[in-house]
């Protein structure tokens, strides 16, 4: 695919501060962040130098693209260690951090990770179903890490908990590149539960109005 193809200028990635058991959870980090170094896509995470946060950093920013670290301050001294790359925003707490991160990006993806990771990758699929964004959001399910998470969801449509249209707002793949492509064909299908536009939210909390977010695309219903 052509670098200059991508209709994304920056994609948020969640991901553990950790390594994780496996190679391969280091591995996917390193493909996703030349997959999006290739397609001129900017990084923007949750700032830490450690763990898989580090390795996309990293690869992203030697890759020659620009990263974009959000962390809350008192999460500094735990996620942050040695060298850090790109530029690094801090703020006050974990709302503040989330919704300049999504305020920031295109898209987000989520890497294996642990309560944080899908914590952020909930509240994310959440802003969609609502109406306050349609940005396309998605899980790099490598070696099968998220089979149980897509499982329940799917448990929850059966039993009358999710309507399928909200189930098909998470997208997965097994690959970078897989879960990329299905992230340039995304067309939001779902049905609102609240019309885009009529969100304000107070400034200091996770939200503020859609436009000072970025999600402009959410104004027109």
């Amino acid at each position: 695919m052509d670098r200059r193809a991508s209709r994304f200028k920056r994609i948020c990635v969640f991901c553990g501060s950790s390594n994780g058991k496996k190679t391969l959870y280091r591995n996917v980090a390193l493909d996703l962040g030349k997959e999006m170094v290739k397609r001129k896509i900017d990084l923007v995470y949750g700032g830490g130098s450690v763990g898989l946060m580090g390795q996309i950093a990293h690869t992203v920013h030697d890759g020659g693209g620009h990263v974009i670290g959000v962390i809350p301050k008192a999460l500094m001294p735990q996620e942050i260690s040695g060298h850090t790359v790109g530029e690094l925003r801090a703020v006050s707490d974990m709302h503040e951090r989330k919704a300049e991160m999504a305020r920031q990006a295109d898209a987000f993806i989520a890497l294996p990770g642990g309560y944080g990771t899908l914590e952020e990758l909930l509240e994310m699929i959440t802003w969609v179903q609502l109406g306050i964004h349609d940005k396309p959001v998605g899980l790099l399910n490598v070696d099968g890490y998220y089979n149980s998470l897509l499982a329940l969801f799917d448990k929850a449509v059966e039993e009358g908990f999710l309507k399928l249209s909200a189930r098909n707002i998470l997208l997965s793949a097994p690959t970078a590149r897989e879960l990329l492509e299905k992230f340039e064909e995304y067309e939001p299908t779902h049905e609102r539960i609240v019309a885009r536009g009529s969100w304000e939210v107070d400034m200091h909390g996770e939200m503020r109005a859609m436009e000072n977010l970025g999600f402009n695309a959410a104004v027109n219903c």
